[in-house]
């Protein structure tokens, strides 16, 4: 069931300028929130990342791939992996997967996608991004696939591990448990462009605990939180499924046109969606103790007049602060 309740009071705060404005891509903002320090953002504009540090001035990374400026590659997303012992900025194109350490500062990997040699109607490109298990950071393909790489405590030692290949259809989004997974809960959900979503336990090994099929509509964005998988889809819709069984649980009409872009604050369970349709709305994810049923309450709307919201994130981990990106906007608005 979802609950429309009172607006929750978030207001305009400021504008970052970037150096370029941002693509009209899926889920087209990177947040980093260290502790006890401002939030790092990036968005894509074409070959490169603009990158808002929390400390020194902007500045831009390029895509890898190709000797000449005129055949670099297009970025298709950028995304800060944290895991226990290091935090990598990662960039995928439609050359391959380049991990950074997280100021941007150093490339630590490289790993160019197999383009075949009579390419298909389709094109190549990687693009979902998620760190998962403790130790690994995945990566989606066009072809479906997912790679998944072994990431060291440190150095540049990293390993293609495994590939996940479950997805007929190119990967779009890929989200790890952002909470407490119940028992028997997948950890980890990748997203594809059909909408089926693969739910995976990656505790021991990365082992498919089920597949959801896609009902005629890409799945956009995904999330994972409590056990709840919560996916955008391009009619608009965001589903909620359990992560254990598969489960639809809710299903709410949230915008009216494409969704871009969804997030989760863990602490709270908020949900936060963007569209085409220049709406950014929160939710509120709950459990009920009694019945158990999955409830998701509307919190507020926020409308960004004459922009086709490409990103949005949340700016902390209680989710008090948000931001958002928009196709043909040289600004992040932060809320």
């Amino acid at each position: 069931p979802a609950r429309y309740g009172p607006l929750r009071p978030y207001r305009r705060e400021r504008s970052l300028a970037l150096r370029s404005s941002s693509s009209a891509l899926y889920n087209n903002l990177a947040v980093l929130c260290p502790p006890a320090r401002p939030p790092a953002f990036g968005a894509v504009h074409g070959t490169t990342l603009n990158l808002l540090g929390n400390e020194g001035p902007p500045r831009q990374l390029q895509a890898r791939g190709g000797g000449s400026a005129l055949s670099t590659p297009l970025l298709t997303q950028a995304a800060w992996c944290e895991l226990p012992s290091r935090v990598l900025l990662v960039l995928t194109s439609q050359r391959g997967v380049q991990m950074y350490e997280a100021d941007g500062s150093t490339m630590v990997f490289w790993h160019a996608l197999d383009i075949p040699e009579h390419p298909a109607a389709h094109s190549v490109f990687a693009r979902g991004i998620a760190a998962a298990g403790g130790r690994f950071i995945c990566v989606g393909t066009s072809f479906g696939a997912v790679l998944v790489f072994d990431i060291p405590p440190k150095g540049t030692n990293m390993t293609l591990s495994e590939v996940l290949e479950q997805h007929q259809d190119s990967i779009t989004d890929i989200a790890a448990e952002q909470g407490q997974a119940p028992d028997g809960a997948g950890d980890l959900v990748t997203a594809d462009d059909s909408g089926t979503l693969c739910l995976w336990n990656t505790r021991d090994e990365f082992t498919l605990l089920g597949k959801i099929p896609g009902s005629g509509s890409t799945c956009s964005s995904v999330t994972l939180w409590n056990g709840i998988v919560a996916a955008g889809y391009g009619n608009g819709q965001i589903r909620l499924w359990e992560a254990g069984s598969g489960r639809i649980r809710a299903q709410v009409s949230a915008h009216a046109r494409w969704i871009y872009a969804l997030d989760l604050a863990p602490l709270t369970g908020k949900l936060l969606s963007g569209a085409e349709d220049s709406f950014v709305h929160v939710w509120k994810l709950s459990r009920n103790p009694d019945t158990d049923d999955i409830e998701m309450q509307h919190c507020h709307a926020e409308c960004v007049t004459d922009t086709q919201v490409c990103g949005a994130r949340f700016c902390d981990p209680a989710g008090d602060t948000f931001a958002v990106t928009g196709y043909d906007l040289s600004e992040i608005l932060c809320y």
